[in-house]
């Protein structure tokens, strides 16, 4: 449930490359304070540029497939000869959700949320796995649940 609900395990989901930002927590950063520690690092050039690794979901073509956790993430199905496949991202969490009766997985993608629906290709030695970027919340986005 925890990551149908998009709840991430800090340290899985994340790790000392994550800004709030990429992982989609903005929303807990202090806008309003004049300081705090660690605003000085969130605002440096290079913590800002468009292309950094943020957090998304991702959803397998095949809703049976499950991703492998660590598993790289490349633009395309089959690369070049001879030519290796830049790694946009990697797997951090996969399981197979009970509420969606399908698989759902979470990574951090270059460029993750200008990807939005976007294919992507996981390579594995059977063959690659298409999946879709989406939103990393996969189930009760608005939290309504909650109030029952």
């Amino acid at each position: 449930m925890r990551a149908e609900k998009g709840y991430i395990i800090v340290g899985q989901d994340t790790d000392g490359t994550v800004t709030p930002a990429d992982a989609g927590l903005e929303w807990a950063l202090g806008k309003l304070k004049k300081d705090f520690v660690g605003k000085r690092s969130l605002i440096r050039p290079d913590m800002v540029v468009p292309n950094r690794k943020q957090l998304v979901g991702l959803l397998t073509d095949d809703p049976s497939v499950v991703l492998e956790e660590g598993a790289q993430i490349v633009a395309q199905a089959n690369p070049p000869q001879g030519q290796g496949a830049h790694a946009l991202g990697h797997v951090t969490s996969a399981y197979r959700s009970p509420a969606l009766d399908r698989s759902i997985a979470m990574a951090v993608v270059e460029a993750g949320r200008s990807r939005m629906g976007e294919k992507l290709f996981v390579p594995m030695p059977g063959g690659s796995i298409a999946v879709t970027v989406t939103d990393f919340v996969f189930f009760d986005k608005k939290g309504t649940r909650l109030d029952v």
